[in-house]
């Protein structure tokens, strides 16, 4: 499974239809979605998929037409980020009519082409289902824990400093694994 971090917009046109299509990541969707409908009050259709992982690991979906014949768009686009494995991300296509229509098959070919486009000009990041662990050590360890953590690539969400040093980290089953064989440590799961 994949994901983007950042916003990224292809425009693809059809039968002078222009189709502009805005990957982002889920977490942005609302925003994005106004500031679209902001920038574009003459477009014809804010059509839309998105996939996210909710707190049981489960991916959820959804899609809009958005007042093109339906199936035509939203579930082609939804269809296009499931088959690119894209999950905690959203597009957004913004449709201005050229005054040609395009037919169902037409309109199904459209949006999948324009989805397909922005998301090979996206780069796309391969998901890691990661927890969150607290580590608690004195300072005279730092240095060298943090060296040991950046050798693992081991994300370090946070630092606490106190009477000792508390670092949040974002871990994979294997890193904590691998982790743990490396240092005698007691970690702790956040919840």
């Amino acid at each position: 499974m994949y994901f983007v971090k950042e916003e990224s917009s292809h425009t693809y046109e059809e039968k002078k239809s222009k189709f502009i299509a805005h990957l982002a990541p889920f977490s942005e969707f609302d925003s994005l979605m106004k500031k679209l409908r902001d920038e574009h009050p003459k477009a014809r259709h804010f059509v839309y998929a998105y996939r996210y992982l909710n707190e049981f690991n489960q991916v959820v979906e959804n899609s809009s037409d958005d007042g093109e014949p339906r199936g035509t768009s939203g579930k082609p686009a939804l269809n296009v980020l499931a088959g690119n494995e894209l999950i905690n991300s959203a597009v957004i296509i913004i449709r201005y009519f050229g005054g040609i229509k395009l037919g169902t098959g037409g309109l199904v070919r459209a949006y999948s082409d324009a989805v397909n486009l922005v998301i090979n000009e996206s780069k796309l990041i391969k998901y890691e289902d990661k927890q969150m662990f607290s580590l608690t050590l004195d300072y005279s360890r730092l240095s060298k824990i943090e060296y040991l953590l950046n050798e693992l690539e081991i994300e370090v969400a946070n630092k606490e400093f106190v009477s000792d040093v508390t670092l949040t980290l974002l871990l994979t089953k294997e890193q904590k694994d691998e982790l743990e064989i490396q240092l005698p440590i007691d970690l702790k799961l956040n919840n």
